[in-house]
């Protein structure tokens, strides 16, 4: 029988009257690549064509691990509903954001575009999830659009990241630079955090497409060319976690026993900013270096904190930096009393603390 590939696997050339066995594709989803599939070759040199088809057929139905299909169809479920989640926190909070010109500020503008960034690669994952993911026979066909797809997922990826460190860097700039010009800080922060990414892309793009092997199945196979990826990401998340140090260490200076502060106070507001500030910065990721081999006991654990950590990012930020902020409720609430005066009442006297309309001159800190 002649040399054929199936979507699947390369059969090679075979003698006639046998059956070629090979381990299972990886890349499709609730395969076991422990498993084996078979391809039968007749005696008349032929390979062996499906009755009900007619077509040529190779037998991946001992592929299939039904247990672990079940609980990976599971989790992608998750991802997308936690993806859902997050993309309508993320848009109502830009909403609110753009719709109150008391919170229109440096540090706003920054959070602005920190979560448009989330909600398109919310989107950008859904629609992975949903077209591409869920369809191993387009992943077998390697389309050039679910290629497309691909790099577009890992762009607005790479925009998190860097809006992140932009998130870092600013609160650095606020607490040791003296005068920051606010219009060239974000002239720079959007060219670098938009722009800079795109150049990461190319590199990445055209090194995988070039090499043979990692152009196949919409790009799903891990490839050493990750690395492409993964060092920009890493430096940003390092560089985050010198500014969160940072950070930490002029809010804890400020809040010296010697400040008419007691030190167990400057504990728990230290802690707080610490706990408030690692998911901006997207810190969680560095929690889950290690991946469990598939099939291990921890590999499960490990799918669903993923899911937890990755998919309601969006949830997390918004909520810390939008539903529960004191200026954001004493917006909404004193809009609320102008609309409704009978039914709700105005915010008392001093709850606005002004602290996230804070400029970078004036050196205030709003955690």
């Amino acid at each position: 029988c002649p040399l054929r590939f199936d979507g699947y696997l390369c059969w090679p050339r075979t003698p006639a009257g046998t059956v070629l066995s090979q381990y299972c594709p990886d890349f499709v989803e609730g395969f076991n690549r422990k498993f084996l599939a078979h391809k039968t070759c007749l005696e008349n040199g032929t390979w062996y064509h499906h009755p009900v088809s007619g077509r040529e057929w190779s037998n991946y139905t001992n592929c299939i691990d039904y247990d672990d299909l079940q609980f990976r169809s599971f989790v992608n479920e998750l991802y997308v509903k936690g993806y859902i989640v997050s993309l309508i926190a993320l848009l109502l909070s830009l909403v609110i954001f753009l719709g109150f010109k008391s919170l229109r500020c440096t540090r706003i503008r920054i959070h602005v575009h920190l979560f448009a960034s989330l909600a398109f690669t919310c989107i950008a994952w859904i629609l992975w999830y949903k077209f591409v993911v869920e369809q191993p026979d387009l992943i077998g066909n390697n389309p050039p659009w679910c290629i497309i797809l691909h790099l577009v997922v890992h762009y607005f990826m790479l925009v998190n990241y860097f809006w992140m460190f932009c998130e870092g860097l600013h609160l650095h700039l606020v607490l040791v630079v003296v005068f920051v010009k606010d219009t060239i800080v974000m002239r720079w922060f959007k060219l670098f955090a938009w722009m800079s990414p795109i150049l990461v892309l190319l590199a990445y793009g055209a090194a995988r497409f070039l090499h043979t092997d990692d152009n196949t199945h919409c790009w799903m196979d891990d490839s050493l060319l990750l690395w492409i990826l993964s060092v920009p990401i890493c430096a940003s998340l390092l560089a985050s976690f010198v500014f969160l140090i940072n950070v930490l260490r002029v809010i804890v200076r400020k809040l010296h026993p010697q400040s008419a502060q007691p030190a167990p106070l400057a504990i728990r507001k230290a802690v707080r900013a610490t706990i408030i500030l690692i998911p901006l910065f997207g810190l969680q990721h560095s929690l889950l270096p290690y991946r469990p081999d598939t099939g291990t006991p921890l590999e499960r654990f490990y799918q669903i904190l993923s899911v937890i950590l990755v998919s309601l990012q969006g949830f997390v930020v918004s909520f810390l930096f939008c539903f529960a902020n004191h200026d954001v409720t004493f917006a909404i609430r004193t809009l609320l009393n102008r609309l409704m005066p009978g039914l709700v009442s105005p915010p008392p006297p001093g709850t606005h603390t002004g602290q996230m309309a804070t400029t970078t001159p004036s050196r205030e800190l709003g955690v």
